[in-house]
C-alpha cells in the first residue's frame, strides 16, 4: 500500500499531469491487440492497489477480482476506461511508474531501451501519453504484427513441409497398396482358373454321375420287373402249396376221426410216432437244460426306462365295451400282453391330480391286475416334454416305458405292436381313436380306457 503522503504526491502529479497533458498525439488506427492485451494486463494488476472511490464506476464491480479474472472479465471495460478517463489511465501509469522505473524515466527522456520489449514499450507509452506515444504503439504494433506474420509464415512453411512429407508418405503408400492390389488380383486370376477348372471337372464327374444313374435306373427296371415275374411265380407256387395243405389238413382230419373211431392201425400207429417225437423233443430239452426264455419283444424297443387291442377271436358273449368283465376274458387267454396308454386312462379316470400322482394311482392298480391275471404288462406314458429324468421304482409285474424326445406315446405303443410276433395277442388301452385304428391294423385288440377304470375300480 502507497504511504498517505506518498498518496498525495500521486494524487497532486496526477492533476498536474493531467493539466498539462496536451491531446495533440492521437492514434489513426484502433490499438494493436497484442498492445491492447498488454495495457490491460497491467490495469488489471494495477486494479487492486487503488482506493474503490478513484475508480470509475464500470470497474468497482471487479475490485475484488483476481488479476487474472479481471484480465478475463474486466477487459473492455478497462481498455474503455483507460481511453476515456485521462486520470484513472495516470492512476494506472503511476503505478507502472512505480514497477518498472527505468523504463519509464528512458519514455520520458526520449529515449527507447534497445532490450526493451516492444508490447511492453508501447503500453507504457500508451499510459504515459510521452512525446511520440503514437509512434511507439504503432511500430510495436508493427513489430508484433511483423513477428505474428513471420511466426504465420514459418508455421505455414512447417505445415508445408510436413504436408510434403504426408503427401511422399501417402504416395508411397499409395504405390504399395496398388501393388498389393495387383499381386492380389493376380492371386485372385489365378484362384478363378484354378476354380473355373474344377468347375469343369465337377461339370465331368455329374455327367458321369448322371449317366451312372441313368444305367442304375434300367437295371433297377430290369430288377423290379424280374422280381415282378418272381412275385408272381412265388403267388403260383403259394397257392400251390395252399391248395396242398388244404388237402394234407382234410386228410389230417380224416386220420383224425379215423383215429377216435379206433378204425384204422395205421392212424395208432402214426399217433404213437408223434407221441415218441414229443417225448423225445422234451427229453431232448431237459437234457440239455434249455431255460425258459425271459425276454419279451416289447424289452427290445428303444424308449426311456423310468405302452389296445387284444385278439379278434376272443367271443364276447354279449359283454358291453365297459364291461370289466370283457377285460377278464382278454387277459385270460395265454401269452397275452396288455399294453396301456398311460395318461390317456389318468386323464379320463381322474384329471384333477399331479401328473406324479397320475402315474403312481394307475402303476399301483396295474400292478395288482398282473399279479392277479399273470399277464404281461406295459404301461406306457408321454415322456417328449419331460424336463428332467423321471425317478421312479416301477411296480412288481409291470413295465414302465417313457417316449423318448421327439417321439410321442402313441409312436411308442405303435412300435411296441409291431415288435410282437404274429399272432400273439396283443391288448391296448387307450381312448385315441388314432391309435384305435393304428394297432388294430396291426393285429392288436384296442380297448376303452373307461374299461380299465372299471376293472381297476372293481378291485
Amino acid at each position: 500500500m502507497v504511504e498517505p503522503s506518498a498518496e498525495a504526491s500521486v494524487q497532486s502529479s496526477v492533476q498536474a499531469s493531467v493539466e498539462d497533458e496536451q491531446p495533440a498525439e492521437q492514434l489513426d488506427r484502433p490499438l494493436p491487440e497484442g498492445v491492447r492485451r498488454r495495457v490491460v494486463g497491467l490495469a488489471a494488476d494495477a486494479l487492486g492497489g487503488l482506493p474503490p472511490a478513484d475508480l470509475p464506476p464500470s470497474l468497482r464491480p471487479y475490485a475484488k477480482f483476481t488479476p487474472a479474472r479481471r484480465a478475463k472479465y474486466a477487459g473492455t471495460a478497462l481498455a474503455a476506461a483507460l481511453e476515456a478517463e485521462p486520470v484513472f489511465r495516470l492512476r494506472i501509469a503511476d503505478r507502472l511508474r512505480l514497477g518498472q522505473p527505468d523504463l519509464v524515466k528512458a519514455l520520458e527522456a526520449g529515449q527507447v531501451p534497445g532490450a526493451a520489449e516492444p508490447l511492453d514499450v508501447a503500453a507504457a507509452a500508451y499510459l504515459l501519453r510521452s512525446r511520440g506515444w503514437t509512434r511507439l504503439v504503432a511500430e510495436a504494433g508493427e513489430q508484433v504484427e511483423r513477428a505474428g506474420a513471420e511466426d504465420a509464415a514459418a508455421e505455414a512453411a512447417r505445415l508445408v513441409e510436413k504436408l510434403q512429407e504426408e503427401l511422399t508418405a501417402t504416395r508411397t503408400a499409395a504405390r504399395a497398396d496398388l501393388d498389393r492390389q495387383r499381386a492380389e488380383a493376380e492371386g485372385t486370376r489365378k484362384e478363378l482358373e484354378t476354380l473355373r477348372k474344377k468347375l469343369r471337372g465337377l461339370e465331368s464327374d455329374t455327367r458321369r454321375a448322371q449317366a451312372e444313374t441313368r444305367k442304375v435306373q434300367a437295371e433297377l427296371t430290369s430288377a423290379a420287373a424280374a422280381a415282378a415275374v418272381e412275385r408272381g411265380a412265388a403267388e403260383s407256387e403259394n397257392r400251390r402249396l395252399k391248395h396242398r395243405v388244404a388237402e394234407l389238413e382234410t386228410a389230417l382230419e380224416a386220420g383224425r376221426r379215423s383215429a377216435r373211431e379206433g378204425r384204422s392201425v395205421e392212424d395208432m400207429r402214426l399217433r404213437l410216432l408223434l407221441d415218441t417225437v414229443l417225448q423225445s423233443a422234451q427229453g431232448l430239452q431237459r437234457e440239455l437244460a434249455l431255460p425258459v426264455t425271459q425276454l419279451h419283444p416289447a424289452d427290445l424297443v428303444d424308449a426311456v426306462v423310468p405302452g389296445s387291442a387284444s385278439p379278434h377271436d376272443v367271443a364276447r358273449r354279449g359283454l358291453a365295451e365297459d364291461d370289466p368283465a370283457l377285460l377278464d376274458q382278454l387277459l385270460a387267454i395265454p401269452q397275452v400282453h396288455l399294453v396301456v396308454d398311460g395318461y390317456n386312462v389318468t386323464k379320463t379316470g381322474y384329471p384333477t391330480l399331479p401328473l406324479e400322482q397320475q402315474r403312481l394311482r394307475l402303476l399301483g392298480g396295474l400292478a395288482m391286475l398282473a399279479q392277479r391275471t399273470q399277464a404281461e404288462v406295459t404301461c406306457v406314458f408321454d415322456g417328449q416334454d419331460l424336463d428332467v429324468p423321471v425317478i421312479m421304482a416301477p411296480p412288481r409285474g409291470v413295465r414302465v416305458r417313457f417316449s423318448r424326445t421327439g417321439q410321442t406315446a402313441d409312436e411308442l405303443i405303435r412300435q411296441l405292436v409291431r415288435a410282437e410276433p404274429q399272432g400273439r395277442p396283443v391288448v391296448v388301452v387307450s381312448a385315441d381313436r388314432e391309435v384305435a385304428d393304428g394297432v388294430r391294423k396291426a393285429g392288436a385288440r384296442p380297448v376303452a380306457s373307461v374299461l380299465l377304470l372299471n376293472r381297476l375300480a372293481r378291485s
